[in-house]
Order: structure tokens, then C-alpha cells, then sequence
């Protein structure tokens, strides 16, 4: 348990390079170093010939997506919906995911319980409540209710440019990593069609100039091509999902140098489990629409070149899925894209060059694998496969039992 570490007899995959290399990983105050600078008293794990690669990025996470009830996960008591939170950010650990970006949810307190060790968890990058147009598909009311709804946990609604660059400012005066907007229709939101876009080209534009301004970026929920070309020629750089696009918003993504986050496994998994899990017949039919055009967004994304991140957006009881996500991916990607798209693309994202890969002065977030996940993906994505996990350089989760001597 210590930041000071040396896991030696690594097959290496480095987050990029489609060959396994022999070698040694040394790690001195949680950061990768050369053996020149490696520290005296380092623990030693010999990893014993086996695969050790960079910790997983998930960059579509819902840490207070505690339920398939959006209204609930919004307006349940705070306090609740983040103990809960916290043990999804802790599982998710266990798994592999040694960094997560909540994109709809998530504020300082959870971070700053993550920062001080108060609870265990990934790297956590959060952008608040997403934000929405009245009526979008962060809007939580049906077309019956009336109710008054400003802000939940996860969502918030904000219309007009000057409303939208306050919260913005706020946002990122709260320490938010960047900003989610809602930029066409969703699945669990009850009034919104999926295909219109949402929010106005003036309305992104501020959002964008802001966070540009920031060092930052917007991540937006995108579907239909007209939802996804809306969003990327107004400043997005972030398509979340993206499933209805066509070839030529795809292009457009490419040229802009926007990076697409699919999110497969969160259609399968409801697809297969989310009338058991209470998913309204409504949401259950838009889901089959978006998860049976999904693959193939994928198949044009890449084909136009552009950048394919993973995320998982599970909800409620279907969080153990994370994983299966991977799978789902690798289907059209191949293995070792995939990998790639859970490390080294994921870190472009967020634009941590300090993770995704092991790179001297690099995070030594990693994980030594029972298995080669280039050519056996199942030995990263089967959860009864064992694993070690190292974050900064602590082993924090080890089912392999290579504690260090």
C-alpha cells in the first residue's frame, strides 16, 4: 500500500501500441519514473509474465444515477443519493476504472471526500447537473404534471443566453471539470423527441465561449445527425451517444475534431433488463430505436476518423454492465482499439496527458490482468477474471493476491 512501487517481470501495453512489450514499471510518490529514478525502498509486485496496462477512463458515468427514475435520482435527499453514489464510484474502482467523468450529476462535496480519501473511488471529473432547455431531455416532468422544476442533482433547466453563461460561470467557479448540455431528445425524459435538436445555435455558442475561455469544453447528449452537426458547429466538442447519426455528421465530427463517447451498453442492458427494472414502456420503446442504430454510429465515426472515447451511462441496478460495455465496443473497434478508446483517447478527452498511458511522469493508475486483453478481451471484461488495481501508485483493490513485498 504505498506510492513508492516497482511491478516487475510487465508485459506492457501502454495504452496505444498494438504489441505487449517485456519490462519493468517503476513508480516513485504515485508517478511513473525511470529506473534511474526509482526509489530505494519501493515495494516490489512481480506481475509473473503478466499483462499490465493502463488504469480504464469511463467517460460517461453517473455516480448519482442511483435509479431507472430520473425524477427520483433528481429530488431524492442529497445526502442519500451520495452515499449511494459512493459505493458505484467504489465498484467501479474494483473494476478498473481508475478514472471517471460524471456528465450529468456529481458537485465538490463527493470530490473533495474523494481527494481527502474519506471514501474510495476514481479519479473523479465532474460537470454538475446537466443543463437543459424547458422541456428537454433534462426536464423531468411529464406533459400532465404541473410542477415547478428548476435544478435536481442531476439536471438543471436553464433557458437564454444570459441565464446560461451565469450558471456556466458558476459551474466552473464550483470546480466543475466541464459543462453537459442536452442538445437533442433522450430515452428516460417523457416529453422530448429524440431527433430535434435542442437549445438554440446562440444558446451553445455561450455555453461553448465560456468554457472555451476556461480551458474547458462542453460534452453534449446528442442523437439524430441534425442533433449532433447542431451541436459540433456551435463549439461542442463532445458527442454523448450519438446513436442517430448519419455519415455526413460524422464528417463533421472529423472536421471539427470533436470525439464521440458511445455509450452501447447502456441500451443493451436496458434492453434486456429494464422492464424487470421498472423502465416505463415509453422509455423502453425509444431504447430499442437508438440501441438497434448504435453499432453502426460507431462503424461511421470511425471511418471518418474520429476520435472514440467509451463510456458506460448505467443507471440504477445495471451498473455491474460497466465492463460488458467493452465488449459491446470491441465488436466493431477490434480488441486493441478498444483498449485505446478506454485509455489513451479517453485521456485526450479530458486532456489529462498524465493518464490513459505509462509514460515516465504519468498517474500510476494501473491494472495487472490474469490474461492478455488484446488477444482475450474477456480477461479485462469478465468480472470473475482477477485483477490488481494500483491508483498512484497503491495497490487498491487485488483479487490476482501479488501484494507487494
Amino acid at each position: 500500500m504505498t506510492a513508492n512501487l516497482t511491478i516487475i517481470n510487465a508485459l506492457l501495453f501502454d495504452g496505444t501500441s498494438e504489441d505487449l512489450n517485456e519490462g519493468t514499471l517503476h513508480v516513485r510518490d504515485g508517478k511513473i519514473v525511470d529506473g534511474g529514478d526509482a526509489a530505494p525502498d519501493a515495494s516490489v509486485i512481480d506481475a509473473g509474465g503478466r499483462v499490465v496496462m493502463p488504469g480504464l477512463i469511463d467517460a460517461h458515468f453517473h455516480a448519482y444515477g442511483i435509479t431507472l427514475n430520473g425524477f427520483f435520482n433528481d429530488h431524492a435527499p442529497l445526502s442519500y443519493v451520495a452515499l449511494v453514489g459512493s459505493t458505484r464510484l467504489r465498484s467501479s474502482l474494483h473494476r478498473g476504472f481508475t478514472t471517471v467523468r460524471d456528465v450529468a450529476g456529481g458537485e465538490k462535496g463527493i470530490a473533495m471526500a474523494l481527494e481527502r480519501s474519506v471514501i474510495d473511488g476514481p479519479r473523479y471529473l465532474y460537470t454538475g447537473p446537466a443543463l437543459s432547455q424547458t422541456g428537454g431531455h433534462g426536464d423531468p416532468r411529464s406533459d400532465d404534471m404541473q410542477l415547478d422544476f428548476c435544478r435536481g442533482h442531476s439536471n438543471q433547466i436553464v433557458d437564454g443566453v444570459s441565464d446560461l453563461r451565469k450558471v456556466v460561470r458558476e459551474r466552473f467557479r464550483t470546480g466543475a471539470h466541464a459543462i453537459k448540455i442536452m442538445a437533442s431528445g433522450g430515452v428516460i425524459s417523457p416529453v422530448d423527441p429524440l431527433e430535434i435538436p435542442q437549445y438554440s445555435a446562440e444558446e451553445i455558442q455561450a455555453v461553448a465561449d465560456e468554457a472555451t475561455r476556461r480551458g474547458s469544453y462542453v460534452a453534449a447528449h446528442a442523437y439524430s445527425a441534425d442533433a449532433v452537426r447542431h451541436a459540433v458547429a456551435n463549439g461542442v466538442r463532445s458527442i454523448e451517444h450519438g446513436n442517430l447519426m448519419d455519415a455526413g455528421a460524422a464528417e463533421m465530427m472529423a472536421s471539427t475534431e470533436s470525439v464521440l463517447v458511445p455509450t452501447l451498453i447502456a441500451y443493451d442492458a436496458m434492453k434486456r433488463r429494464g422492464a424487470e427494472l421498472g423502465l416505463p414502456a415509453s422509455a423502453q420503446k425509444k431504447n430499442k430505436e437508438v440501441f438497434a442504430s448504435g453499432q453502426k454510429a460507431i462503424e461511421l465515426a470511425q471511418r471518418a476518423g474520429v476520435e472514440i472515447a467509451y463510456g458506460s451511462d448505467l443507471l440504477g441496478d445495471l451498473e455491474g454492465e460497466q465492463l460488458n460495455g467493452l465488449r459491446l465496443q470491441a465488436e466493431i473497434l477490434g480488441n486493441v482499439e478498444t483498449l485505446r478508446s478506454a485509455t489513451s483517447v479517453g485521456s485526450r478527452l479530458i486532456r489529462r496527458d498524465d493518464l490513459g498511458n505509462l509514460d515516465v511522469n504519468s498517474v500510476a493508475d494501473v491494472l495487472i490482468l490474469d490474461g492478455n486483453p488484446l488477444d482475450d478481451l474477456g480477461a479485462l471484461v469478465d468480472s470473475d477474471r482477477p485483477r490488481t488495481v494500483v491508483q498512484g501508485g497503491r495497490v487498491v483493490f487485488d483479487s490476482l493476491g501479488v501484494s507487494p513485498s
